[in-house]
């Protein structure tokens, strides 16, 4: 299996000294009705939590460092809101989506800012040679319906895939009574959603491909802010990019690419007074030019970076709502004699924070066949997000941006499909801003974990697992001596997956659960910990045929990932889907 996030050139996955792991579309298809930030917490190293269900504002954290230190990025475009500084997962459908990448560690001297704590990248179906087309339809709990089709061509100098979707979910009351500020509204908060996607290629020449990206994405989310009216918003995302990419030489690959992406947060009802209705929005215009050249030393990549910030806000606008950033990295990957090698460095100016550097340091090594060690370390910075610098009357315009630092030490062993993972890692991130109203820049986050995953097969059946335990603290939070956990991540997690291939079908189950976490950064309000269990199987019907289900949360747990919001209870789903082979 080939990733390029890591190096942003394709590698083999099982020759990387990052800790990577790739979700087909195999993956997603066995998904139904998890939210995309469910799906990728349900993945080693990483955890989530939600203000309720499907559309509502979500956190995914990476080896417990903040949502804001995850990057997504879509098709190599940066995907994310500028104002409030997190990736924007609550409005990407799954049905839009091949495969997705994840990087665990920083990646900033790759990157720039916002990728402390790894980067998620997600790609869109592309077409493959001939005409085929698919569609599937899922009915489920709580009135949940979704219907998606697609189509696509391909021939030796032409490709284009699109797919358009739509979601509807009457849902549940995404809070209770704990919730603060006086939120709780006893009603359904319902969500709905259209999306869609074409992506296409043209070979220009033997060694030359041109593609195009366009893809949107508008959700309906009903929400809860206090009693009287029934809150809701209008989620937008938009993406385009087009990219050129060829051999220059034998030894010399380039490419060009410019995107767009668009996120707007748009209230249209409300029960706060404090809170305008209007649109919440952030542009931003990217460029990039990545050569990657053949050395005796391994492949050199160079890379050249810009990106253009605009916000805007209804009410009061932002004391400043653009910043402009502009980056240059180069890295160096190699192996000799069992011994990888894989360095970077890169140099940033934000128009807001001068001229931050990054660099970062990983190696491994073959002890055998079977067995392969590595340790890195990296640096990383993140910037402010508009919200915390200018927000009226919540902001703080001296806040500096964050710098941190990682290690890692890992070991990896592996016969033919089988594999055992471990690392042992430490964070820490200087100037750590802290959360809510009037934040700071306080002396030090510091997470140290321990995590281990593998995979096995026997005959038909496969079985995948992983621990996790980490140590998530901040110093002087919320105002306070000593040292606090940091909110809404817990300290452990187990995850265990099992799946029976049947001679025209799969039988499978999840379970995966978590300690105790604090809701609240004061360490004050205790969320308990909790487990849950699906089941999922799929049956082939007839040729390009299949018929799904699956049964999530199966033990009908009740649980909260943050204080005062509810989760999904038992739920089931039966998904007919139609693939052309």
């Amino acid at each position: 299996m080939v990733a390029v996030t890591a190096l942003r050139v394709p590698q083999k996955v099982s020759e990387t000294v990052a800790d990577v792991t790739v979700l087909t579309r195999e993956d997603l298809d066995q998904a139904a009705g998890l939210t995309l930030t469910e799906l990728l917490a349900r993945q080693p190293g990483l955890e989530s939590a939600s203000n309720g269900g499907l559309g509502q504002t979500s956190k995914l954290f990476i080896r417990g460092l903040e949502a804001r230190h995850t990057l997504l990025l879509l098709d190599g475009v940066r995907v994310g809101s500028a104002t409030l500084g997190v990736p924007s997962f609550d409005n990407l459908p799954l049905t839009l989506i091949d495969h997705i990448e994840i990087v665990r560690g920083p990646m900033s001297s790759l990157y720039g800012s916002a990728a402390a704590g790894g980067v998620i990248q997600i790609f869109t179906r592309r077409a493959s040679q001939g005409l085929r087309f698919n569609g599937e339809a899922t009915a489920g709990s709580l009135g949940y319906g979704q219907g998606a089709a697609g189509l696509a061509y391909g021939s030796r100098s032409f490709d284009l895939a699109a797919t358009v979707q739509h979601t509807g979910d009457r849902g549940f009351s995404a809070t209770n009574a704990h919730v603060a500020n006086g939120n709780y509204n006893p009603d359904r908060d319902g969500f709905q959603q259209d999306g869609g996607s074409v992506r296409a290629g043209w070979q220009l020449a033997p060694d030359w491909r041109l593609d195009a990206l366009v893809l949107a994405s508008s959700g309906d989310v009903h929400y809860d802010d206090g009693p009287g009216a029934d809150a809701y918003a209008l989620l937008i995302d938009r993406v385009q990019s087009l990219r050129l990419a060829g051999q220059v030489t034998s030894r010399w690959h380039t490419g060009l690419a410019i995107a767009r992406s668009t996120d707007d947060y748009v209230t249209k009802a409300t029960a706060s007074a404090s809170t305008p209705l209007g649109a919440t929005s952030t542009t931003d215009q990217q460029f990039s030019w990545e050569n990657s050249v053949a050395t005796p030393l391994g492949t050199l990549l160079g890379v050249l970076d810009a990106s253009a910030q605009k916000v805007s806000k209804p009410g009061m606008p932002f004391n400043v709502s653009s910043r402009d950033i502009h980056g240059a990295a180069l890295a160096l990957d190699g192996t000799a004699r069992g011994l990888e090698w894989q360095a970077s460095l890169r140099r940033d100016h934000n128009s807001q924070f001068g001229n931050p550097a990054t660099g970062a340091l990983a190696l491994g090594y073959a002890l055998s066949p079977r067995w392969r060690v590595g340790a890195s370390y990296g640096t990383s910075f993140v910037a402010p997000s508009f919200n915390q610098l200018y927000y009226p009357g919540y902001g703080n315009p001296a806040l500096q941006p964050e710098r941190g630092s990682s290690t890692e030490l890992n070991a990896r062993w592996t016969s033919g499909a089988d594999q055992i993972h471990a690392s042992w890692y430490r964070s820490r991130i200087r100037g750590f801003i802290t959360a809510g109203q009037d934040p700071v820049n306080v002396s030090l986050a510091r997470i140290d974990g321990i995590s281990v995953d593998g995979t096995t097969h026997w005959r038909s059946l496969t079985l995948q697992g992983s621990i996790d335990h980490m140590d998530p603290r901040s110093q002087a939070l919320a105002g306070s001596g000593g040292s606090k956990q940091l909110p809404q991540r817990a300290r452990n997690a187990i995850k265990a997956n099992a799946s029976w291939a049947l001679d025209r079908g799969t039988l499978g189950a999840a379970w995966a659960a978590w300690s105790s976490r604090y809701g609240n950064t004061a360490n004050t309000t205790r969320l308990g910990g909790y487990a849950t269990l699906d089941l999922f199987a799929d049956r082939e019907l007839a040729r390009d045929w299949t018929l799904g289900a699956r049964l999530n949360n199966a033990t009908g747990r009740v649980y909260e990932t943050a204080y005062g919001y509810n989760q999904p209870g038992r739920q089931f789903f039966v998904t007919l889907r139609y693939a052309q082979h």
